[in-house]
């Protein structure tokens, strides 16, 4: 876990967590772009149109799906060692991603972000977008997630898979599900998100409404 600055409202009872890839980031095409040098690489043809529609678990499991699980460590290792050059580049703000951290500061509010991506390169993601937020937890999947946001007070999770779902379930959190991702609204309804928004586009009218509950 990391703090990027000293939390500029600390004393506020107000705090929301934000997932990072396809939330507030689009890492598609640089994502896209890892996996097509790991392929070049090995030699062994990975489908990147398939891969970003998966964004969201762990990097072991996707990598699952393309080399034997004894070569898997060693090809997580690789991409952790290309990812910063070729896809944090490539990587742009997801729409409505820097008014939605602005709602939250209006409001005196804390912005934590949790993601399943290693903690380096959340932390380089982060800083590359110029997001300004008080803390960065990366290398936590679904349920996991549930520590670093109750650590934090988070009140809500904002996240574009199930899995985000779970995170806020396991921090009782209101759990905000954005249709930005591979579930659309439907399917995030369907597992259970409290909220479902198009896009963070329509996060700051429902954070007028969520903080006037804190």
């Amino acid at each position: 876990m990391f703090d990027l600055d000293p939390p500029k409202s600390h004393d506020s009872a107000l705090a929301v967590g934000f997932d990072l890839d396809l939330t507030l980031a689009d890492t598609r095409a640089g994502i896209s772009a890892v996996y097509a040098a790991l392929a070049a690489e090995s030699g062994v043809p990975i489908d990147t149109d398939l891969v970003v529609r998966r964004i969201g678990p762990p990097l072991e499991e996707e990598l699952a799906y393309w080399f034997p699980a004894d070569e898997v460590p060693a090809m997580a290792a690789r991409y952790r060692a290309i990812y910063a050059d070729i896809a944090i580049p490539a990587t742009v703000l997801m729409p409505g991603a820097l008014a939605a951290l602005d709602a939250v500061r209006a409001r005196s509010g804390r912005v934590i972000v949790v993601s399943g991506k290693n903690q380096a390169d959340t932390e380089r993601t982060v800083r590359y977008l110029g997001l300004e937020v008080d803390a960065v937890v990366g290398g936590l999947f679904g349920a996991g997630k549930g520590a670093a946001l109750r650590e934090h007070g988070a009140g809500a999770y904002i996240g574009d898979h199930t899995g985000d779902v779970d995170a806020a379930r396991a921090a009782s959190a209101v759990a905000v599900g954005v249709a930005t991702g591979p579930f659309d609204s439907a399917a995030l309804t369907a597992y259970g998100a409290d909220v479902v928004l198009p896009d963070l586009l329509a996060f700051p009218g429902w954070m007028t409404g969520f903080a006037a509950t804190v």
